[in-house]
């Protein structure tokens, strides 16, 4: 929808300290946007977010290139399919002397496709849990 859409809408950006940022502020932003004017263009909103989103993590990406000295990146999960987050990093490493380094957009899958892919081979084995399981975030997946 953002390819439909203009980004004329000014979203907050979170303020970022070293290299600590979060999307939570502009995420609420954007639900309270919607809520207070359901008649607001949706793809003028989903192109704001995306060139905000985008201008936050270039902003960050930069701050780690100055600090590290590293200049390989890795675009990487679903988010690195994205054309304009994709075009925005090449811009990055042509005026930056970064060199970026992407995924094929077949290779683009998001954390649910590997957990289902995780969860399908423990299937296959007959590792099953209880309905009753929680979420570990760092659970360590394998033998």
């Amino acid at each position: 929808m953002a390819h439909e859409g203009t980004a004329n809408i000014d979203l907050p950006k979170s303020k970022i300290e070293d290299l600590n940022f979060s999307f939570s502020g502009i995420k609420t932003a954007v639900i309270n946007l919607n809520h207070k004017n359901p008649n607001l263009n949706k793809a003028d909103l989903c192109a704001s977010f995306e060139k905000t989103t985008t201008e936050m993590l270039v902003e960050n990406v930069k701050k780690s290139v100055e600090k590290t000295g590293i200049k390989k990146i890795v675009l990487a999960g679903g988010v690195s399919a994205n054309s304009y987050i994709r075009n925005e990093f090449k811009i990055l490493g042509e005026t930056n002397g970064i060199k970026i380094y992407y995924p094929e957009l077949k290779l683009c899958t998001d954390n649910a496709a590997m957990i289902a892919a995780a969860g399908y081979y423990n299937y296959i084995t007959g590792k099953k849990s209880e309905l009753n399981l929680n979420a570990i975030p760092n659970l360590k997946l394998g033998g």
